[in-house]
């Protein structure tokens, strides 16, 4: 476990929370190094080792960092990325290109040059245009890349609608209408630029039951299927996406890696024997679930107003430019006074942030020791889009972000500075 109480102290991964907010700041993200490691050999035990021609590219959008680079090349795992700053941050952390893969609705044709000019491993095709701009870059550069098709199954999940990505109304993917995607199979089968490894899909994030993933998969099976009978041409790969639900409140019913993919694993097999080809190398992307218990954020608590009768505000010196998500998708979170953390829980607040923003609200109706100016607060299960999609909103800077393993702390990301955030900013001579 790598939260304890000691001496009515939150610790953790063995690190006295009180100690690390005095001595880094806050607002402050720490990231457990620990249970990063237990979320990828849980991979490896119950997929890479379990489940032979398998990958697992970590979808680094969830937390990417120089550091965070070294530990999924360290645990051997591929990197999933979606920009070309996140290329650009995986290559000077010296990942290994051939263990990374682009995803991504809208790869600018810079973006696509970079992809190429470092060879990395797969770009994951998103839309009929796209394969025409590879092999157009192919073709200057005299290389020769490894695609796949994006696909949108047109599957519904329970998640929330701007997290949900594999339903036909979406910006994501191939739709799988005849005309559309199979001269796109086609194109890419003919292609003397691009190796056409197979088929992609995600059908949302933050997800507790399998069922989505399920009925995508036999979807996708139809659809190698039909490109066999249509072409003779069995594809090689298949990525069944990643999702998989992590634990913020008590109300999520988390499930193991297994959960998902077990079931998934049985019906690619049974079909590649009905159909008497070679099983598909099957990859997965998990992000959330590998970073996202494995973050917690330590804040100061400042103002407290107590309006009568209706509500307890008990403002923190981050928020919503550290954490968007209860905003964007009023996201639940858990949290507790980490100085107070064994004292009764007799107060029922709400814990906001100090953005000039009504919305800018990070927990509501929480069960906390009492507060004072000057305690800290710690939520919980903040490792995944909280850095990644941090913001200056009002001028805040960003936190700093450490490493803590058994007791002993790194920085990772130094805070930033007033003179930082304004770096970029000119004055034209027009207003001087």
């Amino acid at each position: 476990m790598d939260r304890e109480i000691k001496n009515n102290t939150l610790y953790f991964d063995g690190c006295n929370t009180v100690e690390l907010a005095e001595k880094y700041g806050t607002p402050l993200y720490v990231m457990s190094e620990t249970a990063i490691l237990e979320k990828c050999r849980e991979i490896k035990d119950t997929f890479l080792n379990k489940y032979v021609g398998t990958r697992a590219a970590y979808a680094s959008k969830a937390f990417l960092t120089l550091s965070m680079c070294r530990i999924i090349e360290r645990e051997g795992l591929s990197m999933d990325i979606v920009s070309g700053g996140e290329l650009y941050t995986a290559i000077k952390a010296g990942f290994p290109a051939g263990r990374i893969e682009f995803n991504g609705n809208n790869k600018s044709v810079e973006e696509l040059e970079l992809a190429v000019e470092y060879n990395i491993g797969r770009i994951i095709v998103d839309g009929l245009d796209e394969l025409s701009l590879i092999e157009n870059i192919c073709r200057e550069k005299g290389k020769k890349m490894n695609i796949l098709y994006r696909i949108t199954p047109g599957v519904k999940s329970d998640s929330h609608d701007y997290i949900v990505t594999g339903k036909k109304d979406s910006k994501f993917g191939i739709p799988l209408d005849d005309d559309a995607i199979f001269s796109a199979i086609k194109q890419a089968i003919n292609s003397e630029f691009v190796n056409f490894m197979g088929f992609h899909f995600h059908v949302g994030s933050q997800l507790h039951n399998n069922e989505s993933h399920l009925k995508a998969l036999e979807i996708t099976l139809k659809l190698i299927k039909d490109t066999k009978d249509k072409y003779n041409y069995i594809t090689p790969e298949l990525n069944v996406g990643g999702g998989f639900g992590i634990r913020y409140t008590d109300a999520d019913d988390k499930k193991p890696y297994a959960y998902f993919l077990d079931p998934m694993m049985e019906r690619i097999d049974a079909f590649s024997k009905k159909i008497n080809i070679a099983r598909p190398e099957v990859v997965i992307e998990p992000g959330r679930s590998i970073v996202g218990e494995a973050g917690i954020t330590l804040y100061t608590i400042g103002t407290i107003k107590d309006i009568k009768g209706i509500r307890k505000y008990v403002s923190v010196d981050g928020g919503m430019t550290d954490n968007i998500r209860p905003a964007l998708y009023q996201a639940k979170y858990e949290g507790v006074v980490a100085n107070k953390a064994e004292e009764p829980r007799t107060d029922v607040v709400t814990i906001c942030g100090k953005c000039c923003e009504s919305g800018d609200i990070l927990i509501r109706d929480a069960k906390i020791a009492r507060p004072e100016r000057g305690d800290i607060f710690t939520i919980f299960s903040t490792g995944a889009y909280g850095y990644t999609m941090a913001s200056n909103y009002n001028k805040n800077p960003l936190p700093a972000v450490i490493l803590v393993k058994e007791g002993k702390s790194e920085i990772i990301v130094k805070r930033q500075t007033y003179s930082h955030m304004i770096e970029n900013e000119v004055i034209p001579e027009s207003l001087k």
